[in-house]
């Protein structure tokens, strides 16, 4: 069989540097070292300074380094492990819950969203926002969508207070009986919204996790949960508690 016309293009030169520099971190630096300056770098690995800074952007959006103004060039922690595994019985905002309610607001879904819902093309839904921290630092940003249908005694909540109203849709979903969910995930691009969120620049590699609850035989709810790509490893296991943890050592991810 022939070489394909992919298979023929050779590797870019910033590219093989990427993997040399990132395995020279793994054996020479410390995480939180500060890397020399990129004169230095490039005289080390034998290239030009254009080559190195592409190398070097490109370590920066996997979360190998981190730049820091008044600082420079460090050597990034491990990324964390978020287990993005639920608990088949709990609704989102359970006791346990290590999410942060922000707000919530009446409005029309994103069209695929209110296919999935199965809502009206013009019909609002509740639409909650929620954040979750760890260790001081912002690592994914949530949109829970939920259609009247599905809290139906809300009506009976009246407050000015959106982050209150937040908390009263989370608390109507605990009255529901959960009958299943389903999860996919797929890389993104952080939207302006989300980037400010997270602290990270629009069009930033994101994780995006969606979920659908159910209850009653439809959907109830729909997650659409954005992960920092650079930070965050997503786990899957039989445990029903979403957990951070940190790596004693790096892994490949």
């Amino acid at each position: 069989m022939g070489t394909t016309q992919l298979e023929s293009v050779p590797e870019p030169k910033y590219w093989h540097l990427k993997t040399v520099i990132g395995e020279a971190l793994d054996s020479d630096f410390a995480v939180g070292e500060i890397l020399p300056n990129e004169r230095e770098l490039a005289a080390r690995f034998g290239v030009a300074r254009a080559t190195l800074r592409q190398a070097l952007e490109q370590l920066e959006l996997e979360g190998r380094l981190q730049r820091r103004r008044g600082v420079g060039t460090t050597v990034a922690p491990p990324r964390m492990g978020v287990d993005v595994s639920t608990s088949p019985n709990d609704w989102p905002g359970a006791a346990d819950d290590a999410w942060q309610t922000a707000d919530c607001t009446l409005a029309v879904p994103p069209a695929a969203l209110a296919r999935v819902l199965d809502t009206e093309s013009d019909e609002a839904v509740h639409i909650v926002r929620r954040l979750l921290v760890t260790q001081g630092q912002p690592v994914a940003a949530e949109l829970l969508y939920v259609p009247s249908a599905s809290v139906p005694d809300l009506s009976g909540i009246d407050t000015p207070s959106a982050t209150t109203r937040a908390r009263g849709v989370l608390r109507e979903l605990q009255r529901l009986t959960l009958e299943g969910q389903d999860r996919a995930v797929e890389l993104g691009s952080a939207r302006a919204d989300d980037a400010k969120e997270l602290e990270r620049l629009p069009g930033a590699p994101v994780l995006v996790v969606t979920t659908r609850y159910f209850s009653q035989g439809r959907t109830a709810i729909a997650s659409v949960a954005t992960y920092r790509a650079d930070t965050c490893r997503l786990t899957f296991g039989d445990s029903g508690d979403l957990q951070i943890r940190h790596d004693s050592r790096r892994r490949a991810s």
